[in-house]
């Protein structure tokens, strides 16, 4: 068993999408980024990519690539999923923790649980999606952004990463 830790932070920008775990959800700003910029869907990935010792979705989607401009983060999420299951891992679960002032999203998460097991080729209860506010304390607290942590645990196959 392998586990992982992942984290992300965006900015808020003005005429961008909220795209969190892959849900359009309506709000006058968006997340600034190289993609969609949705932050649990990066978190996942991260830690998705910690347990396989495979970097980060940076190194793996670097923003310097056109090709990864405004992308789907599900559809990067699709790729670290195979690249998991070509390391021999096989996806146990996914605790993924929002974190933002506004807008409230719980009526979303499982919306969002669907959209990342789907994209991972796994069952949605072996996802968990939270959310907590920053009560008023740092660049989330100030509503200049939102960030997300994800913790993920993998069962490898006797392969050694």
């Amino acid at each position: 068993m392998r586990t992982g830790l992942g984290y992300d932070a965006h900015v808020f920008a003005e005429e961008r999408a909220l795209v969190l775990g892959g849900v359009n959800i309506p709000h006058p700003v968006g997340l600034s980024g190289h993609s969609d910029a949705d932050v649990v869907c990066h978190a996942v990935a991260d830690a998705l990519l910690g347990t396989v010792g495979a970097g980060d979705i940076g190194q793996l989607f670097p923003d310097s690539d056109p090709q990864y401009r405004e992308v789907s983060s599900l559809t990067l999420l699709s790729q670290v999923g195979q690249l998991i299951r070509e390391r021999g891992g096989r996806i146990i679960n996914l605790d993924a923790m929002l974190i933002l002032e506004e807008p409230r999203v719980s009526q979303y998460f499982g919306e969002m649980k669907e959209n990342i097991a789907g994209a991972l080729g796994i069952e949605s209860r072996c996802v968990s999606i939270k959310a907590t506010r920053n009560e008023g304390m740092g660049f989330i607290g100030r509503k200049e952004g939102a960030a997300a942590i994800a913790v993920a645990l993998v069962a490898l196959a006797g392969v050694s990463v």
